[in-house]
């Protein structure tokens, strides 16, 4: 694809965002069978719900500029998936992993969040106001998401893993 104009470079880039939150469709029931926090398997559920709407939002914005959503592989969504998997394998003191799952899907919220606040520019300039608008509302849940994440992990994963780990050491 040559990407001679911005309107190339959205519809890319839409692609791009559209694959990688089907990949997250498969990955996100994995990461919260994985959690042992309840309130982390919670909020991987409730995500997994929004990414569905996201997926949505997205086929809306493609038949508002006549373009098919399919085509593109996202490559960094596959990899942070992968990467993210391996904390899921492990064995460890559960709040650990719980931690390490946390890493991963922060990973992974920021860069949804460039990507949609990219596009979603990208619309505005484009004259593509409710595309803009939907996009805008898919980067405000992202962003949710990934302050719901700071939140566990301070106020419960982080210190349940430290506990774990100085009673760890401590029997040992």
């Amino acid at each position: 694809m040559k990407l001679d104009n911005l309107k190339t470079l959205y519809i890319n880039e839409l692609r791009d965002l559209y694959n990688a939150e089907n990949q997250l469709v498969k990955a996100l029931p994995k990461m919260a069978k994985a959690a042992s926090s309840q309130q982390l398997k919670d909020a991987f559920e409730k995500h997994l719900e929004q990414t569905k709407t996201h997926v949505e939002r997205l086929e809306e914005v493609f038949e508002e500029i006549n373009e098919k959503p399919k085509g593109r592989t996202c490559k960094a969504m596959k990899g942070l998936i992968e990467e993210g998997s391996e904390i899921l394998h492990e064995d460890g003191e559960e709040s650990v992993i719980d931690a390490g799952i946390i890493v991963a899907a922060q990973k992974v919220e920021h860069y949804e969040i460039a990507g949609y606040g990219s596009v979603r520019t990208f619309a505005e300039l484009l004259g593509k106001n409710k595309s803009a608008e939907l996009l805008q509302t898919t980067l405000n849940e992202e962003s949710e998401t990934n302050e719901t994440l700071n939140q566990l992990a301070e106020g419960i994963v982080n210190p349940e893993a430290v506990m774990e780990t100085e009673m760890a050491a401590a029997s040992a």
